[in-house]
């Protein structure tokens, strides 16, 4: 069998023909993605991930809407907001996200992007598998709808009885499929290093290296890394970044949790020549609506 070219294809008609084994070696003959091309100086645009807000956002005692969101990012003049998912209505609609949309354009904002739950690791003919995939699909076009350019997805969790390789070639199958589907639309898919396989640089490296769309990369959280050197593990993987999510703590493997260097942050995001949005993703216990402010503000000072 004459082998396609294009490694897309190649992953698309080979994953039911040949074994787990067999494609890992094939992955040095296909060609690796290159880290992200930028254009001119670094450029650092501030926006709020709508999960800073998560205690206020969900639940039956929830107090504001993401309309409300919407309206603190401006008031924070920020370039931008960050519509997580999770705090969508159900059924989400279109005229919904329209919505939205309309409000965060004349509050002078780009709604940044948005992020979604989902676990590739599944098996290919387990419903699970299915689930996640329609459902990154179907925030692709919700993304269009609202004008987000950037969805942030997990690859997923080893399953019980599935061995790291395997749940490796499920995972880039995974993220390959939704790729094809967001490129149509016009999307970018950017993994996070939250965990399991990306819970290192190297692990998360390993999965971004095995996609191959012009359309995936990296969605890099600050506070991810908890090896005894986080900021090294970050520099390493900086430079395949569509999006930045920015933590007010790190941890390393003795769990201490310790501020984060911001002045550091952006030092490491401007020698890669980063141009995108730097994103506050505040999980602290405080005040979101004050804490966020206040860090807003340190970070408008170091990027």
């Amino acid at each position: 069998m004459k082998v396609p070219a294009n490694r897309r294809s190649f992953l698309a008609c080979g994953a039911a023909a040949i074994s787990s084994a067999a494609l890992a070696s094939q992955g040095s003959l296909l060609p690796a993605i290159e880290p992200v091309r930028r254009n001119g100086q670094p450029k650092f645009k501030l926006s709020l991930a709508a999960y800073s807000y998560r205690r206020l956002l969900q639940g039956e005692n929830a107090s504001l809407t993401l309309a409300d969101f919407i309206r603190d990012c401006a008031e924070l003049q920020l370039d931008g907001t960050e519509l997580t998912s999770y705090y969508f209505p159900d059924p989400v609609t279109e005229d919904y996200l329209r919505s939205l949309k309309r409000q965060a354009f004349r509050a002078g904002l780009s709604i940044s992007g948005t992020a979604v739950r989902n676990d590739f690791g599944f098996a290919e003919d387990s419903a699970d598998r299915q689930k996640w995939i329609d459902h990154v699909k179907m925030w692709v076009e919700y993304a269009e709808i609202l004008g987000a350019p950037v969805i942030r997805i997990f690859a997923g969790h080893v399953q019980k009885g599935t061995t790291a390789e395997r749940s490796h070639d499920l995972m880039v199958s995974g993220m390959q499929e939704c790729c094809e589907h967001a490129g149509k639309h016009g999307i970018h898919l950017a993994l996070e290093n939250h965990g399991g396989p990306t819970a290192t640089a190297s692990g998360i490296l390993k999965l971004v290296k095995a996609v191959d769309s012009p359309w995936f990369g990296v969605n890099l959280d600050t506070g991810n890394f908890h090896s005894k050197d986080p900021y090294g593990e970050l520099e390493q993987v900086a430079p395949y970044a569509l999006n930045v999510q920015v933590k007010v703590v790190l941890s390393g493997p003795d769990k201490k949790r310790v501020p984060t260097d911001f002045d550091r942050l952006a030092d490491i995001l401007r020698k890669v020549g980063y141009r995108g949005f730097v994103v506050l993703e505040y999980e602290e216990a405080g005040d979101p609506k004050e804490e966020c402010r206040k860090y807003i503000e340190q970070m408008r000072k170091a990027f």
